[in-house]
């Protein structure tokens, strides 16, 4: 048989369900790529070996089964796995085990996946690029020089590298599609509510969203049905079925998209994005017109909005969520030598448990709460949110789905925006509006540009996340899948 690193997820889940390779040959062929290559690119925070092995085995010996029976993934460190380290790559929470998995870690687990380990982010999933893991940054596969995304590179980092066909990611702002796109593969995120939050370290409740991360569009879907649909103890979890995203993708590979009507947003087809990002993008729009697509150029004027109104609405509910972190309950602890108050301990320990752009974010947004300034500031950024949806829901009475580039360019140079913060927060530009919004959005390789990959957004309604599956798997169809350097 091929080389079993390289055959993709509904591959894998055939081989293993026809006995063509067992869970263990498949779980040990991914754990030795992990040793062979992740010293250079540093997906994994923690590699499970002795669980994955034991999962494996169960498959094998029938007593797991499932769709995705068998086939490994990797979740990212900001979800609770029982028993095995989660950090949010932050010092404060080095060393703990949680007690219980997350929500979609009880799926994973129930669909038969094999869980490989917990991958690398930017610290409590704040940033665009993986350099902010209190750990030390992860590198893109396409060139170890430069970022894989962020916040979670890592996920994206190890499926570009090979070193799992899955992976879970969370996005508040962008961060399962902007690593997606940086590193050639597809990176989803579902509509807000769609997927469990119970178990996700919370960075801003109103906004993230777990989804999956694959190196296809089918791939990413058949993730995406099994952790998807509805939990009784997220307050925010939909009572909805689940959209047939499967189906959905397979319709679109067929390469027929007759009477999909494709949104370009005006406020997104020029100013800020690379030259070779836009060539790429028009090419694909061009690919989608020969599927029978039709292409409608449509005004979203909020949008322009949107980043700011995220950089105040995600640091002030972070500042909230991250108050729990005292080193008092758990965690990280400094200075309790008993000749210290219960502020200084908390002082000395947020102090040395969070990193910079932790703690940038934290007073932004508890200056953003404070008061005399919540109405100017929060109050106003969720009032420009309302209008974004609005520029959304006027969009989709005339079109099925949007479309932009997924980022405004392709993956950097490590340390060429840690100075500036804005301009690192420009590469989540084409990326936020959707989560201020809550529909679902993917990011599929669409083309290079400079020889490094550039990632196509799809956009759409709340609720209706197999149209995205459908015109992204046209568009995988037409342009193919992006294949990186050998490590």
């Amino acid at each position: 048989m091929s080389d079993l690193t390289k055959m993709s997820a509904a591959q894998l889940a055939k081989a293993i369900a026809g006995k063509q390779a067992s869970a263990v040959e498949v779980a040990q062929a991914h754990l030795d790529r992990i040793d062979a290559v992740d010293e250079r690119v540093h997906a994994f925070l923690h590699v499970d070996r002795e669980g994955a092995l034991a999962a494996a085995a169960a498959v094998d010996a029938g007593d797991v089964k499932g769709p995705l029976a068998g086939v490994p993934v990797a979740v990212k460190d900001v979800i609770a796995t029982k028993g095995v380290p989660t950090t949010a790559a932050s010092k404060i929470l080095e060393g703990w085990r949680p007690p219980y998995d997350a929500t979609i870690v009880e799926r994973l687990r129930a669909a038969g996946t094999v869980m490989l380990g917990k991958t690398n982010m930017d610290e409590f999933a704040m940033g665009s690029s993986t350099e902010y893991s209190a750990y030390g940054a992860t590198n893109n596969p396409w060139d170890l020089g430069r970022i894989p995304g962020g916040s979670g590179g890592g996920s994206a980092a190890a499926i570009a590298a090979y070193e799992a066909p899955l992976a879970i990611g969370t996005d508040t702002g962008g961060s399962i599609r902007q690593p997606g796109a940086v590193t050639g593969t597809v990176g989803a995120k579902p509509t807000y509510g769609g997927t469990s939050r119970y178990g996700l370290i919370a960075f801003s409740s109103s906004l993230d969203t777990p989804g999956p991360c694959a190196r296809n569009v089918e791939d990413a879907a058949l993730l995406h049905s099994v952790i998807a649909g509805h939990d009784p103890r997220d307050s925010t979890s939909i009572p909805q079925p689940v959209p047939d995203v499967v189906g959905a993708a397979r319709r679109g590979a067929t390469g027929d998209l007759s009477g999909v009507k494709l949104g370009v947003v005006k406020e997104f087809a020029g100013d800020g994005s690379e030259p070779g990002v836009l060539s790429a993008f028009h090419e694909s729009l061009e690919a989608l017109v020969k599927l029978g697509a039709e292409i409608v150029e449509v005004s979203c004027p909020h949008f322009q909005y949107a980043l700011p109104a995220y950089y105040l609405i995600a640091p002030s509910e972070a500042s909230s969520n991250l108050a729990r972190f005292d080193g008092v309950r758990y965690g990280l602890r400094v200075g309790d030598d008993g000749n210290r108050s219960l502020e200084e301990v908390m002082s000395l320990t947020r102090e040395a448990g969070f990193g910079p752009e932790v703690k940038r974010r934290i007073i932004l947004g508890t200056y953003a709460l404070s008061s005399g300034y919540y109405d100017a500031y929060y109050g106003q950024a969720q009032k420009v949110r309302t209008l974004i949806t609005r520029d959304f829901e006027s969009a989709f009475e005339r079109v099925d789905v949007l479309v932009s580039p997924t980022t405004p360019f392709v993956a950097f140079p490590f340390g060429s925006r840690t100075s500036d913060p804005y301009q690192m927060y420009l590469a989540d530009l084409f990326t936020i509006p959707t989560n201020l919004y809550g529909g679902p959005a993917i990011s599929v390789p669409c083309g290079l540009s400079e020889g490094l990959p550039v990632g196509f957004q799809v956009m759409a309604p709340t609720l209706a996340d197999d149209r995205m599956y459908r015109v992204a798997a046209a568009l995988e169809s037409a342009v193919g899948t992006l294949t990186p350097p050998a490590l």
